[in-house]
């Protein structure tokens, strides 16, 4: 089954808006702000985020990224994922309200690995979680603050955000897998 595209570039664009809007409003404003998108396509949303963040409040918003591969619980299933870079703020993330950002929620494992590595660096006052699509089918008791948009699927079916600076174009898909193995495991 060929894939079906479910958000354009505008509907990207206004989802995010949208999340910058209400983050701004729920820390009512940037003060001690920081950003922290998990590699790969979290960290380009979480500098967009944070561009939209400081064009709204007229102040410049801490933008991080971190990396969760150490931390995850399907290391020995899938031995071969490369770290990424995990980059804080220079302030760190202590007594800071940290806004985790990712592309997409689908079990809650790869929040988990994030809140494991987050404590592993510091000790933030709040930790909030930001997803472009949120695709349902939690394995555990994790729920994005800010979402861009809910998208239930099945779970044979996959979900791929496509950015322009990675991929050349902008959309969200969902594809069905032409077999079992295939699946991919969004997080």
């Amino acid at each position: 089954m060929p894939a079906r595209i479910v958000l354009q570039q505008a509907d990207i664009t206004r989802a995010l808006t949208r999340i910058s809007h209400e983050i701004l409003e729920s820390n009512r404003g940037p003060d001690d702000l920081v950003l922290l998108g998990i590699p790969t396509r979290g960290v380009l949303l979480a500098r967009r985020i944070g561009d939209l963040v400081t064009e709204f409040s007229g102040s410049v918003v801490s933008v991080g990224s971190l990396d969760v591969t150490m931390y995850r619980d399907d290391l020995s299933r899938n031995p071969t994922r490369a770290p990424a870079l995990t980059d804080v703020p220079a302030a760190g993330i202590d007594g800071k309200t940290v806004v985790l950002v990712d592309d997409v929620l689908y079990s809650g494992r790869t929040i988990r690995a994030a809140l494991d590595a987050l404590n592993a660096i510091g000790r933030p006052r709040t930790v909030r979680l930001a997803t472009l699509v949120d695709r349902g089918h939690r394995e555990l008791p994790i729920r994005p603050d800010f979402v861009g948009k809910n998208l239930p699927s099945a779970q044979n079916e996959r979900i791929n955000v496509h950015l322009h600076e990675i991929d050349g174009d902008e959309f969200v898909s969902i594809d069905e897998p032409s077999s079992a193995n295939e699946a991919g495991e969004n997080e």
